[in-house]
């Protein structure tokens, strides 16, 4: 006999669903779907993740071509970099460079591996110079020897190039002396007995004892592989990268006894420092007459054909046959419209035909404003002194004369020759220096500011 129930006339078996069972019920399955949305949305970063792990760990290195284009690049801004800048950069450069050397004289001290592996050690330990160089950043002479590419390409003006140079040259000699100073003070050379200074000793004294021939050919070598380190620096793409392309190159110099300008900077100096140490002589085993040639004679008497040498192994060897390898026809054009003379000198650049630089008319609001610009500037005379004045009468033809300014962007230098223009005046047109032109004119409004950097700024200038 079936049961029902009193109350509500159902079997007792049956399950009662009422509003609070169905709610308890839908908020459960609301969070197993919000659940599996988010191991969906999981799985969906996951693969993301993995995918590009995946690409960084099969980036290659950039290609030559590439690496070439890049090192050109630096040398562009290498050759604008302000002076202070470049001091200070160059300074650091020097005193890395000097750890480095001095790193590899303590390390070689009294190593009893053999001379094989006692120079590999000291070659290892050396890249920490230009590892600091690299990745801390400064100015070194033997790796901007690779401006040259630059300057080949057209844009990097010669007197850039040698400005670059002579600072950095000089600033990385103060360096080099500071460190020198520092590490004879702390007397570091006594370690072991004073086998620390006799090393330095040895390593100075076999250096000025070089002949020019010898100097010269070891130069070469040397910063062929110091620029050739650089080269692959450019290559790298990440800090292990830099530093590993780094190693070789830098370790066979050392180890094959090549001359780096830089790091003679170091090691001289501080041999003729101890030159004049009795316990240093007597450890090194040598004579006062035995290191006679240790002094700034000697010195300089090595810098000259090391410097040399790196220019030509830095500058030619690798910066100047890469350049030809891989930029020489994209650039030729650029080459010649910056240096016409090449074509006398170089027949095939006689081909090149280049053509007139296509004006550019000056929109209605920058005219009135450069009218503006002028007027007010010549109802002051006293204010303007002789650049200043030059300077007006640049901005007038180039308001005149839209084909004017076209050539101006051009060649700055052919059509600024018959201007009042001092040296620096012209200089500072030509880096599209728009500080220096207002120094001159006062502030310029910013639609006629824009207008001047966009034309004082161009690569070709």
């Amino acid at each position: 006999m079936e049961t029902r129930s009193e109350t509500t006339g159902k079997d007792p078996e049956t399950p009662i669903v009422n509003d609070e069972h169905r709610g308890r019920g839908l908020d459960f399955l609301a969070q197993v779907l919000r659940v599996r949305e988010e191991a969906i949305e999981t799985t969906a970063r996951l693969e993301t993740a993995i995918d590009r792990i995946g690409k960084l760990a099969i980036a290659d290195a950039h290609p030559p071509a590439a690496v070439a284009e890049r090192t050109e690049a630096v040398g562009v801004t290498k050759g604008k970099l302000n002076i202070l800048n470049t001091i200070l950069l160059g300074i650091l450069a020097g005193v890395f460079i000097g750890l480095g050397a001095m790193f590899c004289t303590v390390v070689t001290t009294d190593a009893g591996l053999g001379f094989g592996l006692t120079k590999l050690l000291g070659g290892l330990v050396f890249c920490l110079g230009l590892i600091l160089v690299v990745l801390a950043g400064a100015e070194l002479f033997t790796g901007n020897c690779l401006i040259v590419m630059s300057w080949l390409s057209g844009r990097t003006p010669f007197t850039h190039l040698l400005r670059n140079w002579g600072l950095v040259y000089v600033a990385n000699l103060a360096g080099a002396l500071s460190l020198v100073g520092l590490m004879f003070y702390a007397n570091q050379w006594a370690f072991n007995g004073y086998g620390v200074g006799a090393n330095a000793l040895l390593i100075a004294n076999a250096k000025v004892n070089l002949s020019f021939g010898a100097a010269l050919a070891r130069g070469i070598l040397c910063n062929a592989l110091v620029c050739l380190a650089i080269w692959l620096c450019f290559s790298a793409r990440t800090v292990t990268d830099k530093i590993l392309a780094i190693l070789f190159p830098i370790t066979a110099f050392v180890a094959a006894g090549f001359e780096h300008s830089i790091a003679n900077m170091y090691f001289i100096p501080m041999g003729m420092l101890l030159a004049d140490q009795p316990a240093v002589l007597s450890a090194a085993g040598i004579t006062v007459e035995g290191v006679a040639n240790l002094s700034w004679s000697g010195f300089v008497g090595n810098l000259v054909p090391v410097t040399l040498g790196n220019i030509i192994g830095g500058g030619i060897l690798i910066g100047a046959v890469y350049w030809l390898t891989y930029l020489r026809k994209e650039r030729a054009t650029e080459l010649v419209a910056a240096r016409p003379w090449v074509k006398t000198v170089i027949p095939p650049l006689r081909r090149i035909k280049l053509e007139e630089p296509a004006p550019v008319p000056l929109t209605e609001p920058i005219r009135l404003q450069i009218e503006e610009l002028i007027r007010a500037k010549v109802e002051e005379p006293a204010m303007l002194d002789r650049g200043g004045k030059a300077l007006l009468a640049v901005l007038a033809k180039a308001r005149d004369d839209s084909g004017f300014l076209a050539k101006l962007a051009e060649n700055p230098a052919e059509v600024l020759k018959d201007y009042d223009l001092t040296t620096e005046e012209r200089a500072a047109l030509s880096s599209g220096d728009i500080r220096w032109v207002e120094s001159k004119l006062g502030t310029v409004d910013e639609p006629l500011r824009t207008w001047l950097t966009a034309r004082l700024s161009q690569e070709k200038w």
